[in-house]
């Protein structure tokens, strides 16, 4: 134990005393924040900053030109007469100036077709601006022609805007929930667990090849056993993980009082939002309902169950590449075995996105059962609240699964790391696991 335990911190020392580590730890946050405001950033960018489209607007029924109204991105400019026949000839006359022609046929009433005309594909942004404008405009217009005074006001004072808002019974009595935030919560937590239980164990076989290509392993294993050195080096990357998760949650925590604070809601709990806190801050905007959402959300038990289904996944899939790196010579070599690691992972996520309209659903109830997705998928489920069986049941397959994929790895491992020239095959590890 004593060996392991130097293992272990050699491991953990190893990567936190770099200057690579106080950066990435410190600005991952940052740039998680960066990865999703430039996608915004530059969709913005885009709308304002291009040249106004000329758009010119052919209207046989002479009713609904005037409902397409020219704003920054486009300049829509009615053409009076039958010009229809010749909409082609008159878009190559126009020598580039204009985008495209939109032609309202006359029989637009009934059949609510509209004909957009460019020698270009035709852009989104455009196609909506005329479906959304005409089809208000047609609505208007087929009411009004049924002759009963006043239809119009009727229907717009008929009309409503429902507010769906969640409630939750629980001991504390009424809370009110988000289930926006919630999912945005899930899939950002699978998300994590994917990319970190990816990258430290990248970091795993990285750290394994290197030492085999240099020969240090060979003096390594000459004082300690091969299993201690593969589990030392897991545990010691993956304390690196959890010390950059701690790290995270405490930046997390104070930035949440901060601007819990600055919106005047500091004094409610994040674990118990009740209808009557949240209804005596008045005046808030977009900014502050979210930030009611997002402090609705109970992140105790969260909180715990990743950091659990994080040491799992982690340990499940950190074991397959410190095994199978150990039986290649480079980092090339090691494609064969690690390709359908990550297909798996990459499957585990797609699942999470199939669940997350349904986490209730028997897809997402199944797969946060095997353990080679319930990592991930079970991280979109909590949110939304998860049967205690459930939970307990999962993470028992999960932990069992990964000591017993371990206990196969550590038989590789001990074969494959004195193993060298000769590159080993899916046959070679079978052989090795018996």
């Amino acid at each position: 134990m004593n060996k392991l335990g130097l293992i272990i911190a050699r491991e953990y020392m190893s990567i936190v005393g770099r200057k690579s580590f106080i950066v990435m730890t410190l600005g991952m946050p940052l740039l998680f924040i960066i990865i999703m405001a430039v996608p915004i950033g530059l969709a913005y960018l885009n709308d304002k900053g291009s040249d106004t489209q000329q758009i010119a607007v052919i209207d046989e029924t002479g009713r609904y030109a005037s409902a397409l109204h020219s704003d920054d991105m486009y300049n829509f400019v009615a053409i009076n007469g039958d010009t229809v026949a010749n909409a082609r000839e008159f878009y190559n006359k126009a020598n580039g100036s204009l985008d495209a022609i939109v032609i309202i046929p006359h029989n637009v009433d009934s059949t609510g077709a509209v004909n957009i005309y460019s020698e270009g594909t035709i852009t989104p942004a455009l196609v909506m601006t005329v479906r959304n404008a005409l089809t208000d405009t047609i609505e208007t217009a087929h009411l009004a022609e049924l002759g009963i005074p006043n239809l119009q006001q009727m229907v717009d004072k008929a009309h409503v805007n429902v507010d769906v808002r969640s409630i939750k019974w629980s001991e504390a009595g009424e809370q009110e929930s988000s289930t926006d935030a919630a999912m945005g919560l899930g899939f950002m937590l699978s998300f994590i667990t994917y990319m970190f239980v990816l990258m430290y164990g990248a970091m795993i076989m990285n750290s394994v090849i290197e030492e085999k290509t240099n020969r240090i392993v060979e003096v390594v294993v000459s004082s300690c056993r091969p299993f201690q050195l593969m589990l030392g080096k897991i545990i010691g990357v993956g304390l690196v993980g959890l010390t950059q998760m701690a790290i995270w949650i405490v930046m997390l925590a104070v930035v949440g009082m901060v601007a819990g604070s600055a919106f005047g809601i500091s004094n409610v709990s994040p674990d118990v939002v009740s209808p009557e806190a949240l209804a005596s801050a008045k005046d808030m905007g977009a900014i502050e309902s979210i930030m009611r959402q997002t402090l609705s959300i109970n992140y105790t038990p969260i909180i715990i169950s990743f950091v659990l289904y994080f040491i799992g996944g982690y340990l499940l899939y950190s074991s397959l590449f410190a095994g199978f790196s150990s039986a290649v010579d480079q980092p090339s070599d090691a494609s064969q075995f690690t390709t359908p690691i990550i297909l798996i992972m990459v499957i585990a996520v797609y699942a999470g996105i199939a669940c997350m309209n349904n986490p209730t659903g028997p897809t997402a109830v199944w797969c946060s059962m095997i353990p080679f997705t319930s990592p991930v998928v079970m991280m979109v489920r909590i949110p939304f609240g998860v049967p205690t069986w459930q939970l307990v049941l999962s993470l028992a397959l999960l932990i069992g699964t990964a000591l017993l994929i371990t206990w196969f790895a550590a038989r590789i491992y001990r074969r494959g790391i004195l193993h060298y020239g000769q590159k080993a095959s899916f046959k070679d590890l079978f052989k090795w696991i018996k």
